[in-house]
């Protein structure tokens, strides 16, 4: 017999169907603490002098760290292509993974370990490259993807289970390796039969599912299957037949067929390939629920863990971790409820022919009994037990880029420690540690590295103050990677970035946003290039609208350039230009706009309304800027051609700053609820002035001559005109907080006050409202404003 047809009958392994000599092909199910558990006890039995993980090759020199006392499961190994750090892909391992188990297994015997599945080279050269946001969940799959026919699924319909996880937690994950179930008992030293039997069992069953199905919907597996078995030929010459392979139990068929070694490098000829790189980088138990990393996403990782971990007694450690969590919460959870949820759990389990109460009895059971049958606190067992908020850990040795180590050096500076779970942090940029803190969050964001979102704090709203909301994810790992091009410091990466950004915008918006950006990520060498971009964009932009959306940022870059002593003098210059020129082109672009044109230009009148205060905060009142804005609130005011909701909320901010009398504004109203206004524009109008979160509910409630004129317009509003302006109406008032709006609806039913009567002659006072103006107790007050204002105290005049 020739050679050729030698290795074509010759089997490459067998499925571990007993005690004979290797190779043991262990099929397994990726993150199952089942699987994970036999593995261990096949490689006790076994004792293999090599052992094969399903993974990446470019890995191997990686496989060491993995006995490092700094590393932590879950992590995941984290391929990406030099040239684009965007292509990329994770291996994630969790502690209960059996992939994880069989390196740790190898490392402590001194067995060599190897992966062999296609190299990274290949599979992210295969990958098509995806662009925009939808990047970081693309880097999240690997390629091993779940087959079109799922195997779990037709084997467990074929046990008559309509649950796949629920036959898997039966067959495998409540049953030792010698068939018996213990919950999750160490596996203990047995005969190698035994610990190899279950896999073969698990191969059989693949290899006729694999006859009926193919490959099941996926044919890159055949490639990477000629890969796994042409390293296995390779492994079996130097260690001999005593190769164990821990892959995917659907592979198992494939490597243990008949082939030749010239077709296996036939299916892998001409394959494409790009340089990359690899490390190990934490993972989280809340990313191992999704779909993705090995196509074998779980919906319970925390459990499985559990599973894993308890020696003994799994459903009573569980209880007791539930009943841990809700005391931390202040629920009333004593030892007898504990007791009481594991009796039902296992009761359960009895009624439903379960071999031992799984996560769905466990689950029932805790909502009946330390839940009372409500599902708000089971949520929190499941966001933080059964799902987990596990974040692992990286040594230092692992490589990683300059940008990566750099921002690992700021964290532990700065005792920032990325945490999986969110959670909201307050800084005070008065303090140097805080500052630094900011800096460093805002850089990052320059560099789509969302560790962190600002959010508005819960205790000021002052400059001296930021709140975040920080989480830190997995993929982050690979925006860091992608920004690493711009530098090898998170400092010099946002300042290039920062600057190439600037000369590529072409929106003046954007460019002012940058600004804005750079202030507050201390970007000094940026500030120039942005700072000229921004002159030339606003020079050229005539747009009114464009101007509007680009001051309020401008404006509270120069509030946090002083917060952080930094020179904006060239910045308050632009800003000024652009307030002007917003000055005298807005009331002619306030005319002839339809409803929706309109309700975007007021939201910019407000903007820029805002940005004037902060801008000409030491002006007098009716000077400088403040005051040539005035003048153009009065004119979009007094315009019959403005659209209705720009002059109601022009009265409106003109009437909240004092530049106008409370019968001036009376009179407007007046004329723009008059019987010759269409009904549209008269609730449009309305809307202006006492819509959205501006106070207008309580405006009327304490101005009832308002009030009067609104109800009296409402109620003169033609029946067949009514509905169409309703809607209006509608969101108008339904702004409102309910106590304000009961609070109208009592003025309204009560009538108006006669001409020289005070409201508490005709009824009393409605809400907690006084008749009037306390001048005694307002004088009481003013004190504590002044000091809360940081105004000085008013001088006491001397005694005559």
């Amino acid at each position: 017999m020739s050679g050729a047809a030698e290795a074509a009958a010759a089997p490459q392994g067998r499925a571990a169907t007993g005690p004979a000599a290797g190779p043991w092909l262990l099929g397994v199910r990726h993150h199952g603490p089942g699987s994970a558990r036999a593995v261990l006890a096949a490689l006790r039995a076994a004792r293999p002098a090599a052992v094969l993980i399903e993974g990446p090759p470019e890995g191997d020199a990686l496989l060491p760290l993995a006995a490092d006392p700094h590393m932590r499961p879950p992590v995941a190994l984290l391929a990406h292509a030099v040239d684009d750090p965007g292509r990329a892909s994770f291996w994630p391992m969790a502690a209960f993974s059996p992939e994880w188990v069989a390196i740790r297994w190898a490392l402590d015997h001194d067995v060599p370990v190897r992966f062999v599945d296609l190299p990274a080279a290949h599979s992210l050269a295969l990958k098509e490259p995806v662009e925009g946001p939808e990047r970081a969940e693309e880097a999240e799959e690997v390629e091993e993807v779940t087959p079109v026919v799922d195997p779990i699924r037709v084997l467990a319909e074929t046990a008559g289970y309509d649950d796949p996880e629920r036959w898997w937690e039966d067959v495998v994950e409540h049953r030792s390796p010698s068939g018996e179930t213990d919950g999750g008992a160490t596996p203990s030293e047995g005969a190698p039969g035994d610990a190899l039997a279950p896999f073969g069992a698990l191969a059989e069953a693949m290899g006729a599912l694999r006859e009926a199905y193919g490959d099941g919907g996926q044919p890159r597996d055949a490639v990477r299957e000629a890969y796994m078995r042409i390293q296995l030929r390779t492994a079996r010459k130097e260690f001999g037949d005593g190769v164990a392979v821990v892959c995917g139990a659907w592979h198992v068929p494939a490597l243990a067929a008949r082939t030749t070694l010239a077709a296996d490098r036939a299916l892998l000829k001409g394959l494409p390939k790009v340089k990359t790189d690899l490390t190990w980088v934490p993972w989280t138990h809340r990313r191992l629920a999704r779909r993705s990393g090995y196509g074998a996403g779980i919906d319970s990782p925390g459990w499985y863990g559990h599973l894993f971990e308890a020696a003994d007694r799994p459903i009573e450690r569980w209880m007791t971790k539930v009943a841990g969590l809700l005391r931390g919460e202040d629920r009333f959870v004593s030892t007898a409820h504990v007791i009481e949820a594991v009796r039902l759990a296992e009761t359960l389990a009895a009624l439903r022919g379960r071999p031992l109460a799984g996560l769905g009895e466990t689950t029932d059971a805790v909502r009946a009994v330390m839940c009372e049958g409500s599902d708000v606190p089971l949520a929190l067992v499941r966001d933080r037990l059964i799902v987990g908020e596990s974040l692992g850990e990286v040594p230092d040795t692992a490589p990683a880029v300059p940008l990566q180590r750099d921002l690992t050096r700021s964290q532990r500076t700065l005792r920032l420690k990325p945490e999986a779970s969110e959670r909201e942090l307050d800084l005070d940029l008065r303090k140097e540690t805080d500052a630094a803190r900011s800096r460093l969050l805002h850089r990052l964001r320059l560099l789509d590295v969302g560790w962190g979102d600002p959010v508005a704090g819960r205790g000021s709203t002052g400059t001296f103050r930021e709140s975040w909301r920080l989480r830190w994810e997995p993929e982050l790992h690979v925006r860091v990677a992608e920004a690493g091009v711009w530098g090898t410091t998170v400092l010099t990466a946002a300042t290039a970035k920062a600057a190439s950004q600037a000369v590529a915008a072409t929106a003046l918006a954007d460019v002012t946003a940058l600004a804005e950006h750079c202030l507050l990520a201390e970007l000094p060498d940026a500030l120039p290039v942005v700072m000229k971009a921004l002159a030339d964009r606003a020079a050229l932009d005539s747009d009114v609208g464009h101007l509007a959306d680009a001051l309020p940022a401008l404006a509270r870059s120069l509030r946090y350039g002083d917060v952080r002593s930094t020179d904006t003098a060239a910045l308050a210059e632009v800003a000024a230009g652009l307030a002007e020129r917003i000055c005298v082109g807005l009331p002619p672009a306030c005319t002839g706009l339809d409803p929706d044109g309109a309700e975007a230009l007021r939201g910019q009148v407000e903007a820029v309304h805002g940005a004037i205060d902060l801008l000409d905060t030491g002006a007098e009142p009716g000077t400088g800027l403040r005051g040539r804005w005035d003048a153009v609130l009065h004119k979009l005011a007094a315009r019959d051609a403005v659209a209705g909701i720009i002059r109601g909320r022009a009265t409106r901010l003109l009437l909240d700053e004092g530049r106008l009398a409370e019968d001036e504004a009376a009179r407007l109203m007046g004329l723009a609820l008059s019987p010759g206004t269409p009904p549209a524009d008269a609730a449009a109008w309305i809307e202006g002035f006492v819509g959205g979160a501006s106070g207008g509910g309580m405006l009327l409630v304490h101005d009832e001559r308002l009030l009067g004129l609104v109800d009296a317009w409402l109620t003169g509003v033609p029946a067949d005109l009514f509905t169409d302006v309703l809607p209006l109406l509608r969101r108008t008032f339904s702004a409102y907080e309910s106590g304000v709006r009961r609070t109208l609806g009592e003025l309204v039913r009560r009538g108006p006050v006669p001409e020289g009567a005070r409201r508490d002659d005709a009824a009393p006072a409605t809400g907690g409202f006084g008749p009037g103006l306390d001048p005694a107790r307002a004088d009481a007050v003013e004190p504590v404003l002044r000091l809360l204002l940081g105004r000085p105290p008013e001088p006491v005049e001397a005694a005559v």
